[in-house]
């Protein structure tokens, strides 16, 4: 009986620790962003990072194609983890699939970055576009 419940205690003991680590973990997250354009055609093209690794060499977590002619300037991204994110967009507005440039390598499609952070002749920078998310976040992204 004695060796029993030693046996239980031991089980118990070795329960505890993965049930202490499921009351730790934190309840996954949504990011809404909201992207305000000029145009009512083309798709607004959505890519949201979680490292700035990721960020830096475009392997997202995630990624929407929003269809502007039909309304639609919300992407919603569910069941994220507490964390810092980041995300890229483009509009296109020829609906050609890509963002265009033009022969000096500058971008004739509308394009944003979360925080609308602004890059110095290039993209923004992890840092200025990074957001916390620790719950429900929601971003207003004005495409220029």
């Amino acid at each position: 009986m004695m060796r029993l419940s030693l046996i239980a205690l031991a089980a118990a003991g070795l329960m505890l620790p993965a049930g202490a680590a499921l009351a730790q973990t934190a309840p996954a997250s949504t990011v809404t962003l909201t992207f305000e354009t000029g145009a009512d055609r083309g798709a607004v093209m959505v890519a949201l990072f979680d490292s700035e690794a990721g960020y830096a060499g475009d392997r997202p977590v995630g990624r929407q194609r929003l269809d502007v002619a039909a309304g639609q300037r919300t992407a919603v991204f569910e069941g994220l983890p507490a964390g810092d994110y980041a995300a890229k967009a483009f509009h296109d507005v020829n609906g050609d699939g890509e963002m265009n440039f033009n022969p000096f390598g500058i971008p004739v499609e509308p394009y944003a970055f979360s925080n609308n952070a602004v890059g110095n002749m290039g993209p923004a920078s992890w840092d200025r576009a990074r957001f916390t998310v620790s719950g429900p976040t929601a971003q207003t992204i004005h495409l220029r």
